[in-house]
């Protein structure tokens, strides 16, 4: 996914590695030198613009050679990747956010980072129906065309991740620990079918434990990476609601499932629903809730594609650059001129197009969204037909 060197990958992870290096200020060194390599070979002359502490400066003269060499291993194994700040492959959706990862471990693709995604989170305690819910809920929105995001936690966590792998889509883990190390150990299985179906994400460093502190900033990831975030049930202390209220913050939708009144782990939710959240019973009103935010990606990040004017910024507008990447990843093959052969003027249900082109229903759904976005297919109902020119 980048064209970074070795040895800029090794300044990278030093920096990373740096102890009492917050990430503006890493995000800032680097852009002042213009590089990871240019910044740790002129940490000297950099520190009368940046005062490290005696610890962080002690590291950047003399790293653990051991240490980087093993972080280095680690990348290049099949299937593991280092996006950083510099690179044009960073998901969009995620710069945008008030404080951004410097740098993300991935596992698995990093093209899913880019695809439209929605957040599913909730208690790790749910009950037997919440559970039903997120795996339902999951089910549908990626057979709508969206990847299904979650935190890889117990309950409707990994209820949400099953539901997305069992309809055949698309799931991103964002992990509270190094990228190696999964936490629950009970979710390891559940881990490597995400990475062969999505990608697990991590801003922290290989070998790096799982600690209370560390899944508040996996939860700013979650929101960030997300069109719209849904809460299945939550108390009222859940970390979920700490979800809920970044997306909030960074300009999300979020989405609640009321409860009973009599459920403890429905309050968080009612709460939520309370300061304004959308209070929603199927997931086909979190499809038209962001129907309007998904159309939007086409129309500008088509610029990425083929510019007027130069290459565009890729701060310009992530919701933009995510759609065009998820476009640009999905040629006009002989299976999107048989979709299009099968679609009329008159809608058509999923199942009548699956049966007119012997296409599956997750890889219609996939296909439809994206000539939804290019303003070619309209769709309504999860009925669908040619759009009218005009």
């Amino acid at each position: 996914m980048s064209g970074r060197d070795h040895a800029e990958s090794e300044a990278w992870l030093t920096l990373l590695r740096a102890p009492r290096l917050g990430s503006a200020t890493l995000r800032a060194l680097v852009a002042r030198a213009g590089s990871a390599r240019a910044a740790c070979a002129g940490i000297e002359r950099l520190r009368a613009e940046f005062p490290f502490e005696t610890e962080t400066l002690a590291w950047l003269r003399m790293p653990d050679r051991v240490r980087l060499a093993a972080d280095l291993a680690w990348l290049e194994a099949p299937g593991h990747h280092l996006l950083t700040w510099s690179d044009a492959d960073y998901p969009a959706l995620l710069r945008e956010i008030a404080s951004p990862p410097p740098a993300l471990f991935v596992v698995g693709d990093p093209a899913a980072l880019w695809l439209p995604q929605v957040a599913i989170v909730g208690a790790r305690s749910a009950t037997a129906g919440g559970l039903a819910n997120a795996r339902s809920f999951a089910r549908a929105l990626v057979q709508a065309g969206f990847a299904v995001t979650s935190g890889l936690a117990d309950g409707i966590d990994g209820a949400a991740h099953a539901g997305a792998l069992e309809a055949g889509g698309t799931t991103v883990a964002a992990m509270g620990t190094g990228p190696d190390l999964v936490y629950p150990g009970k979710h390891r299985e559940l881990a490597a079918a995400i990475a062969a179906n999505g990608c697990l994400v991590s801003e922290f460093t290989p070998g790096t434990e799982a600690r209370p502190k560390f899944f508040p900033r996996r939860n700013r990831i979650i929101a960030g990476l997300s069109l719209g975030t849904l809460v299945v049930e939550a108390g009222f202390r859940s970390g979920s609601l700490t979800t809920a209220r970044l997306a909030a913050e960074q300009g999300r939708e979020v989405f609640a499932i009321p409860g009973s009144i009599h459920n403890p782990v429905a309050r968080g939710c009612h709460q939520l629903i309370r300061q304004g959240a959308r209070l929603v019973e199927t997931a086909e009103e979190i499809v038209e809730g962001l129907a309007p935010l998904a159309r939007a990606l086409g129309e500008r990040l088509r610029a990425r594609l083929d510019p007027a004017d130069g290459e565009i910024p890729i701060e310009r507008n992530g919701a933009d650059v995510a759609a065009a990447k998820a476009i640009a990843a999905t040629p006009r093959d002989a299976e999107y001129h048989r979709l299009l052969a099968a679609l009329g003027h008159d809608p058509a249900s999923l199942d009548e197009l699956a049966e007119r082109t012997g296409l599956s229903i997750a890889a219609l759904s996939s296909m439809l969204l994206v000539l939804e976005l290019e303003g070619e297919v309209s769709g309504s109902g999860g009925r669908y037909a040619r759009s009218v020119p005009g």
